[in-house]
């Protein structure tokens, strides 16, 4: 074949039915079918094929170099990349490709070797940090007479354990429960201390004041979940401290409702919007699917992937919907994709044998052979009509075989 790419004809071939060959240090396999134009042009979609892969390799390489990645996902990929080698549909240096990818999968591995070890060792470091933290409240809790500023140091712990992460579960939450013990016994020994002063109301009062001033702190919060689990706490709280005289109490439960109700009013309108966007977002995405639905795919496949790329466009532009819709919607639109995929497909086969551009290749081919048997016949030369003959004859058995598979 003239012109041909010498890296693709070296690691590939078609033979005159079509039928691709990938070589291989293993021998040859065959990689699939070539009915759509020259050899040629068959060798070198196979090779753009092996190019993307080669760029996919490339790829996830760099990401296994730049150490930003996550090396758990990094292995993965090149596990998958590696695995899908071995049946893909290139044509190209697959056995150098394998080898790279098989250094990459021992380098990815090491990675997540090391990532395991640091996740042990910040996993440790945290376990450390929140013992000692426990350690202090415990001795806090039972040696300090220090009231206010015992307290706020206990209050300082609790919002350092908050910034400690990656402890295991297990020694977390046995910790935790031995910091609230150490956090809740301090509180009940300032109560007692207060109360044998006979000034109970009053610290009840300082401390539905402290309640009131994390609640209103948390009035304006827009981190809706945890902020409201933070004033249910706090609501729990305000119920374990008792109560004082019923005209302050009264004042003082207004301004700590008051407080709650800013925040949940503001969360319930801040949902009711949510929940009012996805819903127009919804009513937007099925008006495009009913387009969707209704494009003809029969009448001109390619016109209809068009629109459907447009309508993908839109649908991506709108936004999310409630997520109990989301599902149905998305597998509606999968539906037409994937109906005018297989309409294109079936247009593609029905192409007529006399727009084959291989088929009119080889068929000038055989005239070619022909006019060349009737030169070698008039010149009487029987060595020339002979090979004519001969060539003739081999260009009309690939003339038929491509035919018949057409």
């Amino acid at each position: 074949m003239s012109g041909e790419n010498p890296d693709a004809t070296q690691f590939g071939r078609i033979d005159p039915g079509g039928t691709v060959y990938l070589k291989t240090s293993a021998g040859e396999r065959v990689i699939g079918s070539w009915q759509a134009g020259s050899p040629e042009e068959g060798l070198a979609h196979f090779a753009r094929r092996y190019d993307d892969l080669v760029t996919e390799v490339d790829l996830v390489a760099a990401r296994l170099n730049s150490g930003n990645a996550d090396p758990a996902s990094t292995a993965s990929a090149i596990k998958k990349l590696r695995v899908s080698l071995d049946e893909a549909h290139v044509i190209g240096d697959v056995d150098k490709l394998a080898a790279r990818l098989d250094e990459l999968a021992s380098r990815s591995e090491a990675k997540v070797a090391e990532a395991k070890e640091a996740k042990s060792a910040a996993r440790a470091e945290a376990v450390a940090r929140k013992e000692a933290l426990a350690t202090e409240a415990e001795k806090l809790a039972a040696d300090s007479t220090q009231w206010k500023a015992a307290g706020d140091r206990i209050k300082a712990i609790a919002e350092e354990w908050k910034t400690i992460h990656g402890a295991d579960r297990k020694s977390d939450q046995a910790l935790w429960k031995r910091f609230a013990a150490a956090r809740d016994g301090f509180t009940r020994r300032r109560g007692a201390h207060f109360a044998s002063l006979d000034s109970e109301r009053k610290v009840i009062a300082t401390a539905k004041e402290e309640l009131i001033a994390e609640a209103e702190k948390l009035a304006t919060s827009t981190d809706w979940a945890e902020t409201a689990d933070q004033l249910k706490g706090l609501m729990r709280q305000w119920k374990e401290a008792g109560r004082v005289a019923p005209d302050a109490e009264q004042k003082l439960w207004k301004r700590f409702r008051a407080a709650q109700d800013t925040f949940f009013s503001a969360r319930s309108e801040a949902f009711s919007a949510r929940d009012a966007e996805f819903k127009e977002n919804l009513n937007q995405k099925r008006e495009l699917l009913t387009q969707a639905e209704a494009i003809d795919v029969e009448a001109d496949p390619r016109a209809a992937q068009a629109k459907l790329r447009e309508i993908q466009g839109q649908w991506e532009e709108i936004g999310r919907v409630p997520k109990e819709s989301a599902g149905g919607l998305q597998r509606r639109l999968r539906a037409v994709d994937d109906k005018i995929r297989a309409a294109l497909d079936v247009a593609w086969r029905r192409t007529p044998v006399s727009e084959n551009p291989l088929l009119a290749q080889m068929r000038e081919q055989v005239d070619k052979a022909e006019r060349q048997l009737e030169r070698a016949k008039n010149d009487g030369d029987a060595k020339r009509i002979a090979a004519a003959e001969e060539a003739l004859n081999s260009k009309r058995q690939f003339l038929e075989l491509a035919e018949k598979a057409q």
